[in-house]
């Protein structure tokens, strides 16, 4: 083993033990959150992944960005096909091991070349149309992180530089092969095409592969330990998260096990209650919460959701509520649900990108009390939950099926079941579905009185003709 391969595999240990650590520390945060059975229908999930995730089928209620997002997406798949031969490469000394699959290598290396040039591409009209064209409303908002243009230009850029350090070390390694009068495995169209624009000094061309080769390697291993600290975790977090997305049918409320018993225990008196959780050590447990009012509170599926939020403002952007004016924003919601988690748990982050939580909202406090300072009322305020119409537009609009409708939901239970905070409107409503049977001010013995009336108007009206 030589020198360099030791150095590479020093780096790549370094590099995808740092992503490892990063996400412990998340998958910790997310099984913080109340258990919930997410096992079966295997066969529906497994569809609802490829065409979802993996199919993106509902980026394609937007064409342009789309199809764009198509190329860098696929890109990506297929592109980091040939990090595994990098690996392989770099841990054992090998040069192009997979170049024994003869015309199945020429398909992958040319197919990757095509897409390398098409992403970059691609990058260009996503880079004009955050920077150069008319700002797009869902772009911007109070609630994204310190530093979100930003963050989508470091992603733009970085691919980029990964493109361009791919098409030196095939051009270079080509170039050289091409001196020496030897074949080159694989297949390189765009890379035959640069060929005239780099020198014709051999050692020159060793360099320069080398340069690409590292590059590109070392430039795949910093991106992937950023992705925690930008919102391009989805890359990662897209797949699970659909795939343990809700099944039931859209605006189905769960129902409170507690209360649920109750009411079939009033029902029928032979029913029997289940007996109450118990500690470990045999002692009761304490009673589980109605609704939420912490991230601990709410299912670790909700908790999922927000790691895998892309922060696109698709929901928002389709949100009643915020559009006539209103502050609730589902993109808020599901933000604020991670740096919350992060705040009281784990901060698995290498960069900071979320100042918009406990440090930069509440920079007047020097200390800030963990414990108490809770999602509800901490982050999210009542006025924003009550806003919500539950129409689900925003999560029939989300890229990779999250739900801020259930997070929301589950906050507005805690205002009303444990705290007796709902709108005096509400409350009105639930005196009078207490008193009288339905939402109405009205004695259920005169709740047919309308017919009545009608039937008299009625025979007045056949009399008066």
């Amino acid at each position: 083993m030589t020198i360099q391969n030791i150095i590479f595999l020093l780096v790549a240990i370094a590099g995808f033990g740092l992503f490892a650590w990063q996400v412990r520390k998340i998958r910790a945060n997310i099984l913080a959150g109340r258990d919930r059975d997410m096992s079966g229908n295997v066969s529906e999930r497994l569809n609802k992944t490829l065409l979802v995730a993996f199919g993106q089928q509902k980026m394609f209620k937007r064409i342009t960005p789309a199809l764009l997002h198509l190329v860098v997406y696929v890109g990506f798949l297929v592109i980091n096909i040939e990090v595994i031969e990098i690996l392989i490469d770099g841990i054992f000394g090998t040069h192009r091991v997979l170049g024994f699959m003869g015309p199945v290598y020429a398909a992958l290396t040319g197919t990757n070349e095509i897409l390398g040039a098409l992403v970059v591409l691609a990058v260009a009209a996503f880079w004009w149309r955050r920077n150069r064209s008319q700002p797009v409303r869902r772009f911007t908002g109070p609630e994204l992180r310190a530093w979100p243009k930003l963050d989508a230009n470091i992603i733009l850029y970085v691919e980029v530089i990964l493109m361009l350090a791919l098409f030196t070390m095939n051009t270079a390694d080509l170039k050289l092969h091409q001196l020496e009068g030897r074949d080159l495995a694989g297949a390189f169209p765009i890379s035959s095409l640069l060929t005239g624009l780099f020198p014709s000094n051999a050692t020159a061309l060793e360099v320069l592969e080398r340069v690409g080769w590292w590059a590109h390697i070392v430039g795949i291993l910093l991106f992937l330990n950023y992705l925690p600290s930008s919102k391009h975790f989805h890359i990662i977090m897209a797949f699970p998260n659909v795939y343990y997305s809700r099944l039931v049918p859209q605006g189905q409320f769960s129902n409170v096990d507690s209360i649920t018993h109750e009411v079939k225990a009033m029902m029928d008196p032979s029913y029997q209650v289940p007996a109450p959780a118990t500690n470990p050590d045999g002692s009761a447990a304490a009673p589980t919460p109605f609704g939420a009012k912490d991230v601990n509170d709410l299912a670790w599926t909700n908790l999922l959701n927000a790691y895998s939020c892309t922060e696109c403002g698709r929901c928002t952007s389709v949100c009643p509520a915020n559009l006539t004016g209103k502050l609730l924003s589902p993109r808020k919601v599901i933000m604020d649900t991670r740096d919350r988690m992060e705040e009281k748990y784990n901060s698995p982050l290498i960069f900071q990108p979320n100042l918009y939580g406990a440090e930069a909202k509440h920079a007047e406090a020097e200390v800030i009390d963990k414990e108490n300072h809770t999602l509800l009322r901490g982050y999210v305020t009542p006025e924003e939950l009550w806003a919500c119409t539950t129409c689900n537009a925003c999560v029939e609009a989300c890229p990779v099926n999250i739900n801020p409708l259930e997070s929301i939901v589950e906050m507005r239970r805690f205002l009303v079941l444990e705290e007796s905070a709902a709108p005096n409107s509400l409350n009105v409503m639930f005196s009078n579905i207490e008193n009288n049977g339905a939402p109405w001010a009205f004695s259920p013995s005169d709740r047919f009185n309308w017919a009545d009336d009608l039937y008299v108007a009625d025979k007045q009206n056949i009399a008066t003709a």
